[in-house]
C-alpha cells in the first residue's frame, strides 16, 4: 500500500503530513511528489522519511498523482492525501479498511465542514451536481483530495488534469461499475478562506473541473 502525497510549495506541512502518513501501520511508503515546487518541499519530504519525485515543471495534481501511480508499478492500493493535511493524515488510516477488505473500491472522505475558513461552496456545488449528471453518483464530497483507491481501478482510468481530477475519478469510476463509499473522517486542511488569493485559487479550481466534466457531461447525454 503506497500513500501518494502531490505537493506544490507546501514545505510548511508535507514534512508533518509525510511523516504521520508513514507512522501508519498499513503505509508500506509514502511518495511525494513535488508538482514543481519554488521551495524546500521535496528536502522537507525527505527528511520526512518519504521517497520524492521532482517534477521539472509544474503539471497540477492531475499530473502529479499519474507520476506518482507510474513510479509505483508494485502498489495494490493508493491512498491518496493532500500535502497540507498535516499530522491529520494520520487519521487517513479510516479510508483503508473498506477497500482492503474488499467492501469498496474507492473510499472518499468526507471532511468538517469549513465554515467561515473556506468559499460560499460554488464550487464544490458545480462538481457535484456534474458527478451526479454525468454518472447519478450524489457526492457529499464531490472535491475531496483524501481518497484509497485499488491499484487496478486508480491505473484504469485517465486522470484528468490539475484540480478536476478528483470529480472527473468519481465519475469514471462510477461508470466503470467500481464501489465508491464516502467517510466521514476528521482531517483538517488548509483553507484559502474568502480573501482575494481564496478566489482566485477557486476560480482556477473551478475552470479545471468545467473542462474535466465537459466531455464526461457529453458521454452522458450520449
Amino acid at each position: 500500500m503506497v500513500a501518494l502525497v502531490a505537493a506544490k510549495d507546501r514545505a510548511d506541512t508535507v514534512g508533518t503530513t509525510a511523516a504521520a502518513l508513514a507512522a501508519l501501520p498499513l503505509v508500506e511508503s509514502v511518495m511525494v511528489i513535488d508538482d514543481g515546487s519554488a521551495d524546500e518541499t521535496a528536502t522537507v519530504a525527505a527528511a520526512a522519511g518519504a521517497q520524492v519525485i521532482r517534477l521539472p515543471r509544474n503539471l497540477g495534481k492531475g499530473g502529479a498523482v499519474a507520476a506518482g501511480v507510474a513510479a509505483t508499478p508494485h502498489a495494490d492500493v493508493y491512498l491518496l492525501v493532500d500535502a497540507d493535511v498535516g499530522p491529520t493524515a494520520a487519521r487517513a488510516d479510516m479510508l483503508l479498511g473498506p477497500v482492503l477488505d474488499g467492501d469498496a473500491d474507492m473510499s472518499v472522505a468526507v471532511l468538517p465542514g469549513a465554515g467561515g475558513r473556506g468559499g460560499f461552496g460554488l464550487v464544490r456545488t458545480l462538481a457535484g451536481v456534474g458527478i451526479a449528471r454525468a454518472c447519478g453518483f450524489r457526492a457529499r464530497a464531490p472535491l475531496s483530495g483524501q481518497r484509497a483507491v485499488t491499484a487496478a481501478l486508480l491505473r484504469s482510468v485517465d486522470l484528468a488534469p490539475r484540480f478536476g481530477m478528483e470529480t472527473a475519478l468519481t465519475i469514471d469510476a462510477v461508470r466503470a461499475g467500481a464501489r465508491v463509499l464516502e467517510i466521514d473522517v476528521a482531517l483538517e486542511h488548509r483553507h484559502t478562506g474568502r480573501t482575494l488569493a481564496g478566489f482566485a485559487h477557486r476560480a482556477g479550481q473551478g475552470r479545471d473541473i468545467v473542462m474535466a466534466l465537459a466531455p464526461r457531461l457529453v458521454r452522458a447525454r450520449r
